[in-house]
């Protein structure tokens, strides 16, 4: 199967983006998808078979516009042998470009980039678009840990669905003002509790990613601070793991806003 390249994908995109905003005046937008082993002539006689049903469609000029789209539809597959290799996908009708009467018949033809695994004949005010959003959908997961020294949140994206997996609270101690030997023992302190932090975060990280690191695309670490610096220069993330972090975001937030925020960026 020939490989999509990616300026032929956001093409794709755009396309379906432009039909996703256009509307008909009744359920006069007419949507055919031919899956390639479909025999067209099949399909030419599901054609002609509801041209003929349209005929009891009460509203005269929604019928007209029915018609008009499935003849235009009839033209169309008569200029094939066979369904492309994917199969085809067809939208035609009536679009309004003002007030009634300025109608203009459109027409789109598309070559899926993936095969087109069911037969359907859909009659509505919209292009029946799913099947071919579906085929686009990101449905790789990648992974996000928003971290500073005093929480952490542990995240996944699939699509367009965040999934906040956990999160963590450190207990690591604020600054404090004392001096001499009393200040660099509570200094100490501070950084032994910081680091236990960055094993816990790094243990969690490797508790909620590793079973999903076969579908795990990339991971990114973000936050406010030097933590997640820290983080990722230490050897506390397992290598399945630390080898799809491909970066560091600094973030104004931390937890659910920050996770959001580094999705964002």
């Amino acid at each position: 199967m020939a490989e999509v390249s990616s300026k032929e994908l956001y093409e794709f995109k755009k396309t379906l983006k432009e039909l996703s905003q256009k509307r008909g005046r009744g359920t006069e937008l007419v949507s055919v998808y031919i899956p390639p082993d479909k025999q067209l002539s099949d399909v030419g006689k599901h054609m002609r078979d509801e041209l003929g049903q349209s005929a009891n469609i009460k509203s005269k000029q929604t019928k007209k516009n029915v018609q008009s789209a499935i003849e235009v539809i009839l033209q169309s597959i008569r200029l094939y042998k066979q369904p492309p290799e994917n199969g085809i996908v067809l939208f035609v009708g009536m679009i309004p470009k003002g007030g009634p009467g300025t109608e203009k018949m459109e027409k789109y033809i598309l070559e899926p980039p993936e095969p087109v695994t069911t037969y359907w004949y859909k009659c509505n005010n919209e292009f029946f678009l799913e099947p071919l959003e579906y085929m686009i959908e990101e449905r790789d997961t990648y992974g996000f840990a928003v971290v500073d020294r005093k929480e952490a949140t542990i995240a996944t994206l699939k699509g367009k669905k965040i999934t906040i997996l956990s999160h963590l609270t450190s207990g690591v101690p604020g600054k404090h003002k004392a001096g001499g030997q009393s200040q660099r023992r509570f200094d100490r302190v501070i950084e032994d509790a910081a680091r236990e932090f960055l094993k816990r975060i790094a243990q969690h990280i490797n508790d909620e990613f590793l079973p999903l690191k076969d579908d795990l695309k990339a991971v990114v670490i973000g936050g406010p601070g030097f933590t997640k610096n820290d983080l990722v220069d230490a050897d506390y993330i397992q290598y399945e793991i630390k080898d799809k972090i491909i970066a560091t975001v600094d973030t104004s937030y931390t937890g659910e806003f920050g996770i959001r925020e580094v999705i964002d960026k």
